[in-house]
C-alpha cells in the first residue's frame, strides 16, 4: 500500500527531518538514507519500522543540520602533511626550484585537512530521530488507512457485483438441462427422419448430461468465497495473502462453470465475473 509521512523538528540547535515513503511490494524491503555519522542508529530504525509495517518497499530519508557552535570539527592529518613537505623538499633539492609552500596551500592539498560534523551527543540524536520517526509513521499510517478504506469500498462493491452474476447464473441453471434436452431430441428426431424417439435412452442421456454440467457446488463455493473475502476485510491483522488465495479460488470456480456449459448468457456472466475478480486481484496487491 502506498503512503507518505514526514516530520521535521529542531531542538537545541539541531534540526532533523524524516521522510518515509512506501509502495506496494510482496515483502518488507527497507532502504534507509542517512548521514554517515548517524549510521550507528540504522539497525534501531529498522527494528522500529518493522513494528509498524508488515509489507511494502519502504524508503526512509533522514536529513540533519546543526547551528551549534560545536557542529563542525576540523581534522588535520599531520602524517600526510609531513609527507607532502618531505616531497616538496625533495623536489627543491633535486631541481633547485624555490619552495613557496604556504599554510593556506598546504590546507588545500587533498585530504590534508577534513571537516566533519561533530555530533558526539548520541543520546540527543537518538531522541530527535525517533521523535521524528514516530510523527512520520503516524502521518504515513493515517494516509494508508484512508487509502485502505477506499480500497475496501471498491473491493466490496465488486464482490456484490460478483454475487449478482452468481444469482443470474443460478437462475439459468435448470434452463441448461431443458435446452440440452430439447436440442438433443430435435437432433435425434432429425436423424431418425420421422421415426419414434426412444424416450428412455433420451432421458438417460439427459440425466448423464445434467450430472456432468451440474454447477450447484461451484455456485455455493462462489457465495462462500465472497463471504470469506468480506470477513477478511473486517480483520485488523494483515490479510493480503489470505485474500490473494480467495481470489484464486473465485477464479477457479468461474473457470469450472465456464467449462461445464455452452449457454451464451451464462458464459457472458462467467467472463464478466472473471473480469471483476481480476480487478479485485489488482486491488488486494496493495493490501498488507
Amino acid at each position: 500500500m502506498t503512503g507518505f509521512g514526514k516530520s521535521e523538528i529542531a531542538i537545541d540547535g539541531r534540526k532533523l527531518r524524516v521522510e518515509i515513503k512506501t509502495v506496494n511490494h510482496r515483502f518488507l524491503d527497507i532502504n534507509i538514507r542517512e548521514p554517515r555519522f548517524m549510521m550507528f542508529l540504522e539497525e534501531d530504525v529498522r527494528k522500529f519500522l518493522k513494528q509498524s509495517l508488515n509489507r511494502g518497499r519502504v524508503e526512509v530519508f533522514i536529513n540533519y543540520s546543526s547551528e551549534r557552535a560545536d557542529a563542525k570539527k576540523v581534522i588535520t592529518d599531520m602524517s600526510l602533511l609531513n609527507a607532502y613537505l618531505n616531497a616538496a623538499k625533495e623536489i627543491c633539492d633535486k631541481t633547485g626550484v624555490e619552495d613557496d609552500l604556504t599554510v593556506s596551500q598546504l590546507m588545500r592539498l587533498p585530504d590534508a585537512v577534513t571537516y566533519e560534523d561533530e555530533n558526539s551527543d548520541q543520546d540527543a540524536l537518538r531522541e530527535l530521530l525517533f521523535t521524528n520517526l514516530k510523527a512520520a509513521i503516524k502521518e504515513l499510517s493515517d494516509a494508508r488507512e484512508k487509502e485502505g478504506a477506499q480500497l475496501k469500498k471498491d473491493v466490496y462493491e465488486r464482490l456484490d457485483t460478483i454475487l449478482s452474476y452468481v444469482e443470474t447464473i443460478s437462475g439459468k441453471e435448470h434452463v441448461i438441462v431443458d435446452e440440452y434436452k430439447k436440442k438433443l431430441h430435435d437432433r435425434i428426431a432429425d436423424i431418425l427422419d420421422g421415426a419414434e424417439v426412444d424416450e428412455q435412452k433420451l432421458a438417460q442421456e439427459v440425466a448423464f448430461y445434467a450430472d456432468r454440467c451440474n454447477i450447484t457446488e461451484e455456485l455455493v463455493r462462489l457465495r462462500s468465497h465472497v463471504k470469506q473475502m468480506k470477513a477478511s476485510g473486517e480483520q485488523t491483522t494483515p490479510q493480503g495473502r489470505n485474500m490473494d488465495f480467495i481470489v484464486q479460488e473465485l477464479n477457479r470456480e468461474f473457470n469450472t462453470i465456464g467449462s461445464k456449459t455452452q449457454d451464451a448468457e451464462i458464459l457472458k456472466m462467467v467472463i464478466a465475473g472473471k473480469g471483476e475478480v481480476e480487478k479485485i486481484r489488482e486491488q488486494i496487491q496493495n493490501i498488507e
